[in-house]
């Protein structure tokens, strides 16, 4: 059980709710940094050319202000263990179509969270080594 514990305080969780985009859309950009380092994650981010690329990394950077103000762990050592979106509200509007019709405009809201985690460094661990 302590294992477990000890497991769960090296995780920093960041949420931003009501991102003003898609689950379909979001999904390819989250799992392109998912494992990678923070600092590389965001630098993607930047290059980005998805207009939803910004609140991604915003969501980011506030873990990582989290991470390092909260639980004062090292930046360096820090990788995106976990990226994932969830469905939340859908506004509906219409608009008006020829011969009194009317067609339906959904705008779809999701929630992004960015779980970080912090890289052990094991030394003394490797094969071979005399102790």
């Amino acid at each position: 059980m302590s294992k477990k514990k000890d497991i769960e305080l090296k995780q920093v969780r960041s949420v931003n709710k009501n991102v003003r985009s898609s689950v379909r859309k979001l999904k390819p950009i989250l799992r392109s940094i998912v494992g990678k380092k923070v600092e590389t994650a965001i630098r993607d981010l930047t290059f980005s050319e998805k207009r939803i690329s910004n609140d991604v990394k915003k969501t980011i950077s506030s873990a990582i202000a989290n991470a390092e103000n909260n639980f004062q762990y090292d930046i360096d050592n820090l990788f995106v263990k976990e990226a994932f979106c969830g469905k939340q509200v859908i506004m509906k509007r219409f608009r008006a179509r020829a011969k009194g019709r009317a067609a339906e405009i959904m705008k779809p809201y999701s929630n992004v969270t960015i779980i970080l985690s912090e890289k052990m460094n094991q030394k003394g661990k490797e094969h071979g080594t005399k102790g």
